[in-house]
């Protein structure tokens, strides 16, 4: 297989690294990833001033690109410019805190594995609980097993995989868990401080929903100390609510307000 490997934490982070190493055993790697940390930037792309693509010489011979963009100009980049032929997986990880509930929507870990998936790309975003995790390895050999499996059998158009690590050594995980993304919160703060100047500046962060989260999702999974995959898609459709709004009067709605 070739891989493509980014991450919304910058090329020389340790979860890249380590996935680099795991992938390089048996695969050809390329790496194409921020220059520097682009958390929970989601899916943002650049537009207003250029893009750069600098490479950079790793502890192998990994071909590898550093970008001055988020971690979506990293794959867009990679697909259109930088690769000769499109890889056959895109790995996005490891990212260190757990991407799971509303996080989703904020991790540009996410919006990476999103945007190799929107341009026909099976991707996998991979994430593991806590700050300053210290079990990137076994993590990472599961990521590559999956990898493989993704290459063999193939994932629906616009469907991505989502996988959330515990921070915990391989044999103490409680197994694997295909789990559903969870609508749990996380505990959102916003401390208000002053500068020396005494002007107010807010500073923002959060913590990740209790252990009480409902049974069958990504939270529950990786409290659980459970591995969570999680197939995500691209199309957001409410297909439900799709068909209940074709029978509002909204064409009528529309003609008043003219």
């Amino acid at each position: 297989m070739h891989i493509l490997l980014t991450n919304d934490d910058g090329i020389h982070a340790e979860g890249l690294a380590v996935l680099r190493r795991q992938f390089a055993r048996h695969h050809s790697v390329t790496v194409v990833a921020p220059d520097s940390e682009r958390s929970a930037i989601g899916h943002a792309i650049t537009l207003r001033v250029p893009l750069r693509a600098e490479t950079v010489g790793l502890a192998d011979t990994t071909q590898a690109w550093a970008v001055s963009g988020t971690p979506a100009d990293c794959i867009k980049l990679a697909l259109k410019e930088l690769m000769e032929r499109p890889p056959d997986v895109v790995v996005s990880g490891i990212n260190p805190g757990a991407n799971v509930g509303a996080n989703v929507n904020y991790s540009g870990t996410v919006a990476a594995a999103r945007e190799a998936a929107l341009a026909g790309v099976p991707a996998i975003a991979v994430s593991i609980q806590g700050r300053r995790p210290r079990h990137y390895a076994g993590a990472a050999r599961f990521v590559v097993k999956l990898a493989e499996e993704v290459h063999r059998r193939g994932l629906a158009e616009g469907t991505f995989l989502s996988v959330n690590f515990p921070d915990v050594p391989a044999r103490e995980a409680g197994g694997v868990s295909i789990s559903r993304q969870s609508t749990s919160l996380a505990a959102e703060h916003i401390d208000k401080r002053h500068d020396p100047y005494q002007r107010p500046y807010y500073w923002q962060y959060y913590r990740l929903p209790p252990r009480a989260a409902e049974a069958g999702t990504d939270t529950h999974a990786v409290f659980g100390r459970r591995v969570s995959v999680t197939p995500l898609k691209c199309d957001t459709t409410d297909y439900e609510t799709l068909e209940e709004l074709k029978n509002w009067e909204l064409q009528g709605v529309f003609r008043q307000g003219r």
